[in-house]
């Protein structure tokens, strides 16, 4: 009798260990993690940790379990860690990357894996979406074009008529150039010049020496440590043209960085996703929660931190509507990941055809708050903005994709 117990329970103990197995989806997180960018991907993270937290790490049903890998912001990579987690570590979901070229080259091998879905973590180049879109490749983050459309306008009527463009040279920053062009064009603005720099640039001096005397203003769109690094040196140069931010280049992951150099940075116009003195309830939720979840926690979320909780947001959502049931290619979840209505932080954001997010943007200005901390406060909304910049699309298709030489206006 006791040999029968014993053996009961042994059956019953590994009957609940196989249904506990069964109850658990494995999901893949790419972010950077190494390389100039590892500062944006460790808040990557964080964003996304939170999203999850939020559900008690529960959706459809299922514990939901995050399988990480690393990149260092190359296409190749981003690739390497993506077929990793899916061929070897045979995760049924994808987020990620974080970087903008990666996001392309990610999209191109989801193409093979079409039993996979991937949700984008926060890269931002235009034709991860607009070109030749994978059907099984969902974006919940406006592309970097999106979101500085607003602002060339804007700019030039605050009195910048000649810029030169100073930007890291792959797939997110020719994205957020032609955003800002666009606009800045057509109001009769005039580009001149275009320095492009391979991210890890450590010394711009040749860059800065190369400033041409006519324009009034510079457009930075570098990231991380290269922002941090230019802005430093262009003070120890002198350089008193002013300065126009690209989104991430006055995102929390640089202003959060200690130095003199920071002054400089008061008064810097840009555009993008968020904005850190939003004064809306659901963003000062999203703060306050945000700051309760770690140490390392910025001043305020990064951009990387906001789009990947957007991206876990939207899954864990749809996971919920399907009852976690990711059968027959995922058709079910998909169908309603495509439909979603997401309520981010900042506003309501939806898919296009393409799979490819609508939402907000917002115009912003870096201001000093009383404790010394610098935060981007708003200077306009627009709540909605398709990836053909709210143009129609003959009139988009006729500018082009953004890249090295488009748009252009000398």
């Amino acid at each position: 009798m006791l040999r029968r117990s014993l053996l009961g329970t042994a059956i019953l103990l590994g009957c609940t260990a196989a249904a506990s197995a069964q109850q658990e989806l494995k999901v893949g997180l790419v972010a950077s993690l190494e390389g100039a960018f590892a500062v944006l991907g460790q808040d990557a993270v964080r964003g996304a940790e939170l999203a999850l937290k939020e559900r008690g790490g529960i959706a459809g049903g299922k514990k939901i379990v995050f399988v990480r890998g690393s990149s260092d912001a190359s296409p190749a990579s981003a690739v390497n860690a993506t077929r990793k987690l899916v061929e070897q570590d045979k995760v049924a979901l994808m987020i990620g990357p974080l970087s903008g070229s990666e996001g392309v080259a990610v999209k191109d091998y989801a193409k093979t894996q079409p039993a996979v879905t991937f949700i984008d973590g926060s890269s931002g180049g235009q034709e991860t979406t607009l070109v030749n879109p994978s059907p099984n490749f969902f974006r919940f983050n406006l592309d970097g074009a999106q979101v500085m459309a607003p602002l060339g306008p804007y700019a030039f009527e605050q009195g910048s008529k000649r810029v030169m463009v100073i930007a890291e040279d792959y797939a997110f920053p020719y994205s957020q150039v032609q955003g800002f062009m666009s606009g800045f064009c057509k109001a009769g603005g005039k580009v001149p010049r275009k320095a492009w720099i391979p991210i890890g640039t450590k010394d711009f001096s040749s860059v800065i020496a190369s400033i041409p005397n006519d324009v009034d203003s510079l457009l930075v769109v570098l990231a991380g440590a290269d922002a941090v690094n230019f802005i430093k040196q262009y003070d120890q140069a002198g350089g008193s043209k002013k300065v126009i931010g690209g989104s991430v280049m006055v995102d929390q992951t640089v202003l959060s960085y200690r130095g003199r150099f920071r002054s400089n940075l008061v008064g810097t116009l840009s555009s993008g996703w968020t904005a850190d003195a939003l004064e809306t309830p659901a963003w000062e939720k999203f703060v306050a929660d945000y700051r309760a979840s770690s140490k390392e926690a910025f001043t305020a979320p990064s951009y990387f931190a906001f789009a990947y909780y957007n991206a876990v947001k939207a899954t864990l959502n749809a996971l919920d509507q399907v009852g976690g049931d990711l059968s027959d290619g995922q058709a079910k979840f998909r169908k309603v990941l495509a439909g979603t209505q997401l309520q981010s932080p900042v506003g309501l954001i939806t898919l296009d055809h393409n799979r490819q997010a609508v939402g907000p943007a917002f115009i912003t200005k870096i201001v000093q708050r009383p404790d010394g901390k610098l935060v981007s406060s708003v200077v306009k909304a627009v709540p909605k903005i398709d990836q053909h910049l709210n143009m129609s699309k003959a009139e988009f298709d006729k500018m082009g994709i953004g890249s090295r030489d488009v748009p252009a206006c000398p």
